[in-house]
């Protein structure tokens, strides 16, 4: 196992072609929009609601955090986002457009590593850039960028099998940013991770979005991590899932460690633990 130095190094502004563009909607139109999805699993037993009516939006460049009690239905919300699970009802907007499958547009980073272990790092990451046609140079330079922007210069020849499940989970980000997605979806990918990583890891995502500011859904049972993340945190009931309340998160950025320690930061946990609270018990009724 190896560990690399930690600390995300300054990144000199390099031209990637349309790696950096970001244009701002000049229609006023969200970059997401969840409508009125519900979802029904049917079982041996009957059928089971996981999702009610839940509506919600999501601006160009934001980040949103999801939180709420175990069997919710936050993953859920994902999966029908990325294309994964078909909506019982309502429907998902991107850009305007309805989403009715899995497509290049919406980048996924899951808990459990999803690397291909026969590819190196860099291969890793430029793994959906080959697929599209990139040439080699372009995809040089892309992999050059985003091992500098995760902090694994050095490793772009390094197996899987050789790297720690955070080193895992960069690489896995990277990849994501690197096809250029209109939005990255992330389902408790520190999840895994010891505690100390994980912090660590939060600082790294922060750090590469602020860089690219691509539009973020994070789902994540853990209330410090949605505070210290989001633009907005949004709270989920027990099953059925839906939207419980949204609390936008004014903490200044860029953002490090040090905020967690602050008055500001503590209110807001405070809010948000009594919000699940009182859903957690809901659910155990």
């Amino acid at each position: 196992m190896v560990t690399p130095n930690l600390k995300v190094k300054e990144i000199e502004k390099i031209v990637v072609p349309k790696q950096r563009e970001s244009l701002v909607s000049i229609t006023g139109t969200p970059k997401l929009e969840i409508k009125e999805v519900g979802k029904v699993f049917k079982t041996k037993k009957g059928e089971t609601t996981a999702l009610e009516k839940t509506s919600f939006s999501i601006e160009e460049g934001e980040f949103v955090t999801i939180l709420g009690p175990s069997g919710c239905g936050k993953s859920t919300v994902l999966r029908i986002v990325a294309g994964l699970e078909d909506a019982t009802s309502g429907k998902v907007l991107l850009d305007g457009q309805e989403i009715n499958g899995p497509g290049p547009d919406r980048g996924m980073v899951f808990q459990s590593y999803t690397l291909f272990p026969w590819l190196s790092v860099k291969e890793n990451i430029t793994f959906g850039l080959k697929l599209k046609g990139v040439s080699q140079k372009e995809r040089d330079d892309i992999a050059r960028h985003y091992l500098q922007l995760i902090g694994l210069e050095g490793f772009e020849s390094h197996f899987p099998i050789q790297l720690s499940g955070g080193m895992k989970q960069r690489v896995a980000i990277a990849r994501a940013l690197a096809n250029d997605p209109k939005i990255l979806l992330m389902d408790e990918p520190f999840g895994a991770l010891d505690a100390q990583t994980r912090n660590i890891m939060q600082e790294v995502l922060l750090k590469a979005w602020e860089e690219s500011k691509k539009t973020i859904l994070f789902i994540t049972h853990d209330v410090d991590e949605s505070i210290f993340l989001a633009d907005s945190v949004y709270v989920m009931t027990a099953r059925p899932g839906r939207l419980k309340k949204k609390i936008p998160i004014t903490l200044e950025r860029p953002r490090d460690f040090s905020v967690k320690a602050t008055l500001e930061f503590a209110e807001y946990k405070e809010e948000l633990l009594s919000l699940i609270r009182d859903e957690s018990l809901k659910a155990i009724k």
